[in-house]
């Protein structure tokens, strides 16, 4: 499972190396993440569950995380008798538990091309002793450009961020150009190692990043707006064919489905996952679309996140409504017509709102 921190859907969707592996994998380009900032966004992948019921719910609550009672994709695996691996640039930005070697990386100083080829290099001499892997790598990059570059020079209302959309933009691609070479040489380090043989290659966004479309969110993590929570994942495997699946789907159903790949049970003693398994749908039947969650802290004039998620949403393949609880506002957007969510309809009568406004509430409170 390789993630590219803060890769944006549109930019996979034109860089070299991504496109590649589009034609030779299962690609979700309309993947919803739970959570528009790292540690929420994959504790719910992890977990298959939205961080309103696992307790990582915000930047705060990582430590809160219900580990008695949400099983891990990697603890599933571990039982399996896979030896676990993961590489990153904090221990924070995924559930611990499971892991047989945990790495962290100095994300402004480490050459992850050059790291993560050792690390392959390790998973080989696992696999020829004849014994299965698990291995995580986070590509940090984006996220260090963005951190040093942005996060740290301008605020969420620094009007130098959001007149220069155009070096804005410049910026990111050329971190993600580098996210491609990095992406291009792994995926041939794979190839050359025969680590495809019998696996399955991961390759997916946490979220994306701001470029300054909307005033108050100069990266990530105030919104939710679909140029952070629309993300990508791209699932390699000899056993499926590729092909493009553009229904929409979400971050917490990628631990079923790929549990299901492997043919390892849900285990009936743990909570219940919000997830649900896309082989279906990879299989070419059809299924009806699931709505997809997603939260966060809106810091507002504040410095630091709050403590709880105060921005809400609920999202089809057409339609969106937010809830801003920390002003007690709504807005929903015709996804389908206006993509870049600039025309407000809420209060316009459509019969469509009631039934999103009815299910966020239902998924914020924990519902059944």
């Amino acid at each position: 499972m390789i993630l590219i921190d803060g890769g944006r859907v549109d930019k996979a969707k034109k860089f070299e190396a991504f496109k590649n592996l589009e034609s030779s994998s299962i690609f979700f380009p309309n993947s919803i993440t739970y959570a528009p900032y790292t540690t929420g966004a994959m504790h719910a992948v992890f977990s298959g569950s939205y961080g309103n019921r696992t307790g990582t719910d915000s930047y705060w609550h990582i430590y809160q995380f219900k580990k008695n009672k949400f099983l891990t994709i990697t603890e599933y695996l571990k039982q399996n008798g896979y030896h676990t691996f993961a590489d990153g640039h904090t221990e924070l930005i995924i559930p611990k538990q499971g892991f047989d070697t945990f790495n962290i990386h100095d994300e402004n100083s480490v050459d992850l091309i050059v790291h993560h080829n050792n690390l392959l290099n390790q998973m080989k001499s696992v696999k020829n002793k004849g014994e299965k892997f698990f291995l995580f790598l986070t590509y940090s990059k984006i996220h260090t450009g963005i951190m040093n570059n942005v996060l740290k020079v301008y605020n969420n209302f620094s009007k130098d961020y959001f007149e220069n959309k155009n070096k804005n933009e410049q910026r990111y691609d050329k971190l993600f150009k580098n996210a491609d070479t990095y992406l291009s040489n792994i995926l041939q380090k794979i190839n050359e190692l025969k680590l495809d043989k019998n696996s399955i290659v991961i390759v997916l966004a946490d979220h994306g990043i701001s470029i300054g479309e909307k005033f108050g969110e100069r990266a990530y993590g105030a919104f939710c707006y679909d140029y952070t929570i629309k993300t990508f994942c791209y699932i390699k495997s000899n056993d499926i064919e590729p092909k493009k699946i553009s229904q929409q789907v979400r971050h917490i159903d990628f631990m079923p489905t790929i549990l299901e790949m492997l043919d390892i049970p849900l285990n009936k003693n743990s909570e219940k996952i919000d997830g649900v398994s896309l082989m279906p749908l990879i299989k070419g039947e059809i299924e009806e679309e699931c709505i997809a969650y997603s939260e966060t802290g809106n810091p507002l004039n504040e410095k630091a996140p709050p403590k709880e998620p105060n921005t809400h949403s609920v999202r089809t393949s057409n339609w969106k409504l937010i809830y801003n609880a920390h002003n007690n506002t709504r807005e929903m957007y015709n996804l389908k017509n206006d993509p870049k969510e600039i025309n407000n309809l809420i209060g316009k009568d459509f019969e469509i709102e009631k039934k999103l406004w009815d299910e966020l509430i239902e998924i914020k409170n924990n519902i059944d």
